[in-house]
């Protein structure tokens, strides 16, 4: 008897057609190409099919260059309206051609097949969260959706959230409600446009205040002294709805003073808000950390490490350059830096918690956050319930 995957496809078949498409393709990069040729060649486009339950016109298939998103669907509503997905998000119709190559792209990629009657897990963007809602972007798409699941309260912005969709309807946009299966942070797969670093001309640790003559200088401040002068930098700052000329339109002062007041969900909806706009607003990761670091680190260390690994998008291999909090627009980055490294601590993770102390000293040596005094201690394993100097 023939063993047939969930999608009800001949495994074997599945191998022999993976083999086929890919026998003079080495490595990843090659593989992917040729599989965007096999559908170009084998799959008649334009075609009926699906994504997350939505009737869609199927116009073509493609492939960027981007290992991470992989092959991509163009695909057509019926309102006319045209969108790219991840090509493993689409259902076409059982029996056809399309259907076989998609169930041996999945394979592939290690996803089961598609079957109709679940159309799969699929995978989406988490940009906000809400009480009963989270509003999502299909990974690999411009398109948003509303999910609606019982455990929202688990995912974070930034996140790519793996939803095995039960139903779907239309309310002032595409709902859905399903089943999250599992969460990752993927910053590259997010497709941001990475934050811009604006030069600032070199730092020189010459001119710099290394403590008092006579006192010897701390261990961690020679390493970076003998390294001399280094380019300094300022990482843009992303704050939707700032008015410069308005000094009441900063939406984290106001989520700040929301959360001060005592109307935590206001303040915590404002944060949200400014991430579902651009998920580039590291001061609203930020934020959202410090409100849950006193109570609940463990979910805290997720909005901060968000915030940190946007930032990093923006970093050339080998960076070496000088973050200074004196460059206000650093502050945001170096807060999700310095949050992320007390949650490690907190969570007895210390040697990743070492690791962002000692980068945090490299990149703003004037060291405003006061990690220097912490650092000691982290080195030597104290808890941070036992700690005296924080």
């Amino acid at each position: 008897m023939k063993k047939r995957s969930a999608g009800g496809f001949d495994r074997t078949d599945l191998d022999r057609l993976i083999e086929e498409i890919t026998v003079d393709a080495y490595g990843e990069e090659e593989q992917l190409w040729a599989f965007r040729q096999a559908f170009e060649d084998k799959v008649d486009v334009p075609c009926e099919g699906s994504v997350i339950g939505e009737p869609v016109t199927v116009i073509g298939f493609d492939y960027d260059g981007n290992e991470r998103r992989g092959l991509t669907a163009k695909c057509r509503r019926q309102d006319g309206a045209e969108y790219v997905v991840a090509a493993a998000d689409v259902l076409l119709p059982p029996g056809t051609v399309g259907a076989r190559y998609l169930a041996a792209y999945r394979k592939w990629i290690g996803l089961a097949p598609a079957s109709s009657s679940s159309a799969g897990a699929i995978a989406m963007v988490v940009l906000s969260v809400g009480r009963n809602t989270a509003r999502c972007r299909l990974l690999g798409s411009d398109k948003s959706v509303t999910l609606r699941d019982n455990r929202n309260w688990d995912l974070v912005p930034g996140e790519i959230a793996t939803v095995r969709v039960h139903k779907q309807w239309t309310y002032a946009g595409t709902c859905l409600s399903g089943e999250i299966e599992s969460r990752r942070l993927d910053a590259v797969a997010l497709g941001l446009v990475p934050l811009r670093l604006e030069e600032r001309g070199p730092w020189d640790p010459a001119q710099e205040y290394w403590g008092d003559e006579g006192v010897p200088i701390e261990k961690w401040a020679k390493a970076i002294i003998r390294r001399g002068p280094r380019p300094g930098y300022e990482m843009e700052q992303v704050l939707p709805g700032l008015d410069l000329e308005d000094p009441f339109s900063d939406s984290i002062g106001k989520a700040v003073d929301c959360r001060d007041s005592g109307d935590m969900p206001e303040a915590r909806r404002m944060l949200m808000d400014l991430c579902q706009t651009d998920l580039r607003c590291l001061d609203a990761h930020a934020h959202l950390g410090i409100f849950l670091f006193d109570a609940r680190p463990a979910d805290a260390i997720r909005h901060y490490e968000v915030g940190v690994r946007i930032a990093e998008l923006s970093f050339p291999r080998g960076f070496d350059g000088v973050l200074s909090w004196g460059w206000i627009d650093n502050r945001p980055f170096l807060r999700c830096l310095h949050g992320y490294g007390l949650c490690l601590w907190r969570l007895g993770r210390f040697e990743e918690a070492q690791r962002v102390f000692d980068r945090m000293l490299w990149l703003n040596p004037g060291d405003n956050q006061g990690v220097r005094f912490l650092i000691d201690d982290v080195r030597a394993k104290v808890r941070w319930e036992n700690c005296s100097s924080r």
